[in-house]
């Protein structure tokens, strides 16, 4: 059989749908077509053929079908998901996201023991999880499915789909309420309309500055690590430093003088010191 090929052929058609659909819900929408057209062309071939063994059997179940059944579970999550949404107050959509979060959250608690086996791809009740034949004696334990067709499901392979399905699901989740929070926090105004400086200088010496200040006092006093203090500095400068950590044991390892640049402002100054008392 080449159900795999057919699993794997749907994948580059959900890449297609995203570039090409403008909006989630239309994205939903095209993927969830493809998908159940996919699985129903998967049952015909299993309820006509077979399998040949019982591992293909359990490898149809566990891997090749949950291409197109995770992704069907998490574009219906999805679409269930924007048509319930507030379409107003912030406070509101806050409030539906994260008690969304919490249903998911609920799930995986429900789920524990399913959730580390798959965790830690345990493999010894899969005879039990992925065959047929075990469809009286593991009972569906996923609301939403009171009924599954005995010839193309399994005890756990639409638990498995749920599963996975959710473990993307919370991401999309945690993006939708970080991006929403941070339009509910108030905007910096300074530096954003501040047109920045030219960084005439190399990113040598660019990381030497950055340590400099660092080891100043600048990092201590504000809690700043290196990397925030090079990008407070780039809100000034219009320069974006690059291998700021491997540049700094570049710059320790120098044979003579570890701070040319700082030594190179220090003459700069004092020429124009001297320039102006004449």
């Amino acid at each position: 059989m080449k159900l795999h090929l057919l699993a794997q052929n749907l994948e580059k058609q959900l890449l297609e749908i995203e570039e090409n659909s403008k909006t989630i819900m239309q994205r939903s929408k095209h993927s969830i077509i493809v998908c159940t057209k996919l699985l129903g062309q998967f049952k015909k071939e299993i309820v006509n053929k077979g399998f040949d063994s019982i591992s293909d059997e359990i490898y149809f179940f566990k891997h090749t079908k949950q291409i197109p059944l995770r992704h069907l579970i998490y574009f219906s999550e999805i679409r269930s998901f924007e048509i319930q949404f507030p379409k107003a107050d912030k406070d509101c959509q806050r409030k539906f996201i994260r008690k969304k979060i919490q249903k998911v959250n609920r799930f995986f608690i429900y789920n524990l023991d399913f959730t580390q086996y798959t965790d830690s791809e345990e493999t010894h009740f899969d005879k039990e999880y992925y065959t047929r034949d075990y469809m009286d004696s593991y009972h569906i334990t996923t609301s939403k499915f009171y009924f599954q067709d005995p010839d193309f499901f399994t005890p756990r392979d639409m638990l498995l789909g749920k599963f996975r399905a959710y473990n993307r699901l919370v991401a999309y989740l945690d993006n939708r309420l970080h991006n929403l929070e941070s339009s509910l926090k108030p905007t910096k105004t300074a530096l954003k309309n501040t047109e920045k400086l030219i960084w005439p200088f190399t990113n040598t010496d660019w990381v030497e500055l950055v340590y400099a200040l660092s080891s100043a006092g600048v990092s201590k006093q504000n809690n700043l690590s290196i990397s925030k203090v090079s990008k407070i500095m780039q809100e000034i400068f219009d320069f974006t430093p690059k291998d700021i950590y491997k540049t700094y044991q570049d710059i320790k390892n120098r044979k003579n003088s570890r701070t040319v640049f700082l030594d190179d402002l220090t003459t700069s100054l004092l020429s124009e010191m001297n320039k102006s008392e004449e």
